[in-house]
């Protein structure tokens, strides 16, 4: 079975897409939550991606298809570590990338952190790798387990600005392992963060 990179480019587009839009969405304020609405050219997109086409994509996991599958992950995975630094406790660009049981894990160390008085500085600075570290198919569930080794300049301040732990002049390497999930029967090309390894 061959792999089209057709498709892959249509499903990366469309990651891109719903990404930059719900940043902008953050940046200029409208930070109500996420509504479950696409953009209309997100819609226009999945809409040409047929169901058979994207399974058969996902039976073939072979190499093309990882190196496309873990360009996404490095984006969610800068999205969801940078969210939890937002102050106002609202995972938004994230929401769409995590399950109910991450989001509802992060929505509480997010409410325990507020409920102290404290708040994150969280600076990005870089992913050093990422690489997939098993690939299983269950039934129609397909789950890639993913190591990232990443870099950021973290710390908790309390109310009075006051540094409670964490160093805001060093940088720190961070170890992680994450698990993504897709339905692989489903013309939602979309992934999901499932499971945080420690």
């Amino acid at each position: 079975m061959s792999y089209s990179f057709e498709y892959i480019d249509i499903i990366l587009l469309a990651m891109i897409a719903g990404f930059i839009f719900l940043r902008l969405r953050g940046i200029l304020g409208k930070r109500t939550g996420f509504e479950g609405k696409a953009p209309p050219q997100f819609k226009e997109i999945l809409n040409k991606v047929k169901t058979d086409n994207v399974r058969k994509i996902n039976e073939n996991f072979d190499d093309a298809a990882q190196k496309e599958f873990l360009k996404g992950a490095k984006i969610a995975y800068e999205t969801i570590i940078t969210d939890f630094s937002d102050n106002d406790n609202k995972i938004i660009a994230s929401r769409p990338l995590i399950n109910k049981e991450i989001f509802n894990q992060f929505n509480d160390a997010l409410k325990a952190r507020s409920n102290r008085g404290h708040y994150a500085e969280i600076t990005f600075i870089g992913i050093n790798s990422a690489n997939i570290k098993e690939h299983k198919k269950i039934d129609k569930i397909l789950n890639v387990t993913v190591d990232f080794v990443a870099e950021v300049v973290t710390c908790i301040k309390d109310k009075d600005k006051k540094i409670v732990s964490g160093d805001p002049e060093k940088i720190k390497k961070i170890y992680d392992t994450w698990i993504f999930s897709r339905d692989v029967t489903s013309s939602n090309p979309n992934w999901q963060l499932v499971n945080i390894l420690t």
